[in-house]
């Protein structure tokens, strides 16, 4: 083998990472060369040896695994990936994220990580085949433990149960060892000499330290180890700093004089840790209710039907596609599927936000956790388990709690110094009270007290505490956030463009008129137009063949002509039906017809023309009329409430588009756009400076919505359109466009309040503790609050609502 010129020397090579990728695509020996001279080829690669048997490549070198990967891409061939979520024990503060971050991206084949404070777990993009084992030493070398994730949500909820309980167990029993401390402090005030005397006290205080003090301390150790520091850093240098101070006084002076001592600073101080982290979690596991609330909509069991149509009661993580599962009055539907046979009115509020029954007949489509209200469906299962519309919205929802907000790196950066920072404060507080003239005791409390008011914690939690409350409230409405960021990119949006047909309208048009040209007969048209419509799957054809009701004739030729309509011969004529963009095209002039045309644009309905290409000669022009939607008035009246600006896409002529948008209170209207001009037209509004939301529902859609600040897809469209968007509704009502600026407008808002009190706390506890203004206790008491506060104030948006439901009831801030 040629040595690499750029790759390491060989002295160093047994010492150097060695990491295994997977690979895929390779068919012969040839393939194996292909990939080894590849890696070879990267900078820092020492050796590589691919094995085509086991499909995997060994490779040793200081090469970054996304490197690797990316020259194995380069060469042709595949590098699985996988995404997961673990669980992780024992995080405290925003300094602890950030240190299982750095562990883990440190484990060989692990390409990214984000880390949540506030819901404990860790996403980790990898190379399939990482082990659990390799993460949970990396965690333990870290001081942290891996935990797993439960896949039930029962099962997910009783371990937070047991958790909670056992924290509960845990601050009754630091309770009791605190009130003789607590008691003695109440006295104080009124001359009562309550206080334990010497040896209680120590008692007291060294069964508090034996069975609390050893978890601060080991956390506390392994950050430093590590050469970082956190919360359980502070805590411990802070308490165990009292408490040898104390041991310390107690030699010095005796047992007489037990107001003398500190062990009520280090007991009281580690009593308030304890019972912050407990209220926490108790705030913490109300972030996470949305997404146990989705999960728990899953029933257990199912009623499945034999060919012959017996029931059998069987567990519903049983069924299969294309199973018939019978559902009765009153329960949840366990799969997602199509109705069969029956009627019944179905609940689907806890998964689209609709209040009101949605009736379903044979050949309507059903969601698992839906409930049926009234009659037995019986329906044929269509999507299971994880590819069930509540499996992947509760996905989407796990994963945008999982995101990093773009505002987060802030609060990364002040992580990565503040803890050395208050250190170093506390060291300058002591050196300064001594010199100022003070005892050695009264400086160490000092410094004590900034030591245990400084709260990582609050800096930690502010932003996912929010966004966690913030995408479980709107999921809860119906709306679908899918990251951090797609909330700050909704807080500047200025300009909401609605693509009019399916968002504003019912996208279910109806024939309204039909106008024959002179000498043709209206039926005679209408049953050419159906002809030419029977292969199309557009609106405008459905109404036409709606209209029709007969079996159309045969057509030939057939051409559909993108964004202007279809071509083709019907009985021996070539005939084209589309906009009047096509009418243009053909060269026929409407004549007499053209009046009319006008009078119906004016009303704002669609128009479309039926040509004799041949002849060119106008044989009819029809106008369709597509109701608005009930609460799109309504939408479009909230959004400019908000401040923002309303404009309307549409392929429409302009009297068209200008007459359906003004009955909607709209007044920017761009009209006769192709769809391939919509991203155009977003793009060119953008460079206006709008800041622009896109709402759409169709393929056509996609292009735009990506092209906007933020894309909102209404979730009766296509995948493509959902898959291209920031925002998804999942029902198409339009009034839920307010509602999810209005959502992400108060999750920011909350994040920026928690980050300013975070801050604002730290910056003024600080020096007021250093300047001797703050007991140890009260600092101690301060700082298990502050957290707290931050997790409260980000549960304020759990009782989030759409202005609409509930009466009218506003949404609290």
């Amino acid at each position: 083998m040629e040595p690499n010129p750029t790759a390491m020397p060989e002295a160093p090579l047994a010492t150097a990472p060695h990491l295994s990728l997977p690979v895929e695509g390779m068919t012969c020996a040839s393939c194996v060369g292909r990939v080894e001279r590849a890696l070879r080829k990267l900078p820092g690669v020492a050796e590589a040896h691919v094995n085509l048997a086991s499909e995997r490549a060994d490779v040793t070198g200081t090469a970054t695994p996304a490197e690797l990967a990316a020259a194995i891409r380069a060469a042709g061939y595949a590098v699985p990936e996988t995404e997961r979520s673990i669980g992780i024990e024992g995080m405290t503060c925003a300094s602890c994220a950030g240190r299982v971050e750095r562990a883990l991206a440190k484990v060989p084949g692990v390409l990214s990580v984000n880390v949540n404070l506030a819901a404990e777990r860790a996403t980790l993009r990898m190379l399939a085949g990482v082990e659990d084992a390799a993460l949970a030493a990396a965690l333990a070398k870290a001081g942290y433990r891996l935990a797993a994730i439960p896949d039930d949500a029962e099962a997910e909820e009783e371990a937070a149960n047991r958790r909670l309980a056992r924290q509960g167990r845990e601050l009754a029993l630091a309770g009791a060892l605190t009130a003789p401390f607590l008691v003695g402090m109440l006295g104080m005030p009124f001359g009562l000499d309550w206080m334990p005397g010497a040896w209680v006290q120590l008692a007291l205080a060294a069964a508090m330290f034996a069975w609390f003090y050893p978890r601060f301390a080991r956390a506390g150790w392994a950050a430093l180890r590590d050469g970082t520091g956190n919360m359980d850093l502070l805590v411990s240098m802070g308490t165990g700093s009292a408490f040898l101070l104390s041991l310390w006084v107690m030699w010095r002076q005796g047992t007489h004089h037990p107001h003398g001592l500190y062990f009520e600073a280090a007991v009281v101080v580690l009593f308030f840790v304890l019972l912050g982290k407990w209220l926490e979690a108790r705030a913490k596991r109300g972030t996470g209710a949305a997404i146990r609330a989705l999960l728990a909509l899953r029933p257990r069991n199912a009623h499945r039907l034999d060919a012959d149509g017996t029931e059998h009661e069987i567990p519903a993580a049983a069924l299969v596609v294309g199973d018939r599962v019978a559902i009765r009055p009153g329960e949840r539907i366990p799969v997602d599927g199509e109705v069969e046979t029956g009627e019944a009115g179905v609940d689907e509020s806890a998964l689209t936000g609709e209040s009101r029954p949605v009736e379903k007949a044979p050949g309507a489509k059903v969601s698992t956790g839906t409930v049926v209200l009234d009659g037995r469906l019986v329906l044929r299962a269509t999507a299971v388990g994880g590819d069930t519309t509540l499996a992947r919205v509760a996905a989407l929802v796990s994963a945008a709690q999982a995101s990093r907000a773009p505002v987060q790196k802030l609060v990364d950066r002040v992580s990565a110094v503040f803890v050395p920072v208050v250190v170093g404060l506390a060291a300058l507080t002591l050196f300064g009270w001594l010199l100022a003239g003070v005892g050695v005791e009264e400086a160490v409390l000092h410094a004590v007290a900034v030591l245990v008011i400084a709260c990582p914690c609050a800096l930690g939690l502010a932003t996912p505490a929010a966004i966690m409350a913030g995408t479980g409230a709107a999921a809860r409405a119906g709306i679908l956030i899918r990251d951090a960021e797609a909330i700050e990119r909704a807080k500047s949006v200025d300009l909401v463009a609605f693509d009019k047909t399916g968002t504003l309208t019912e996208g279910r048009p109806r024939l309204a008129a039909l106008h024959p040209a002179e000498g043709m007969d209206a039926a005679e048209a209408l049953a050419l137009a159906a002809a030419l419509q029977a292969g199309s799957e557009h609106p405008l054809a459905r109404a036409v063949l709606s209209a029709h009701g007969a079996a159309p004739a045969a057509v030939e030729n057939f051409r559909a002509l993108p964004g202007r309509g279809v071509e083709g011969s019907v009985g021996g004529r070539r005939l084209a039906l589309g906009s009047p963009r096509l009418l243009a095209e053909s060269g026929a002039e409407p004549g007499p017809l053209a009046a009319l045309a006008e009078a119906e644009a004016g009303q704002g309905r669609t128009l479309a023309w039926l040509v004799d290409v041949t002849a060119h000669r106008v044989l009819a022009g029809l106008a369709f009329e597509d109701s608005e939607k009930p609460r799109a008035a309504e939408a479009v009246a909230a959004l400019r409430a908000m401040g923002v600006e309303v404009a309307m896409l549409s392929g429409d002529i302009a009297p068209a588009a200008k007459a359906a948008a003004a009955r909607l209170g709209i007044t920017r209207v761009a009209a006769e756009i192709l769809p391939a001009d919509k991203a155009a037209q977003v793009a060119a509004w953008k460079q206006e400076g709008a800041r622009v939301a896109m709402v759409g529902d169709g393929v056509n859609d996609a292009p735009a919505l990506a092209a906007a600040d933020l894309g909102i897809a209404m979730g009766t469209g296509t995948d493509v359109a959902i898959a291209a968007s920031g925002v998804t509704l999942m029902r198409g009502d339009p009034g839920l466009v307010p509602a999810a600026l209005d959502v992400t407008r108060r999750t920011y808002g909350k994040v920026k309040g928690n980050l300013a009190w975070a801050f604002a706390y730290n910056l003024l506890g600080l020096p007021l503790a250093a300047l001797g203004f703050l007991s140890p206790m009260l600092a101690g008491a301060a700082m298990a609050m502050s957290s707290v506060c931050v997790v409260g104030n980000a549960l304020l948006l759990a009782r989030w609502r759409p202005k609409h439901a509930m009466g009218g009831a506003r949404s609290p801030r």
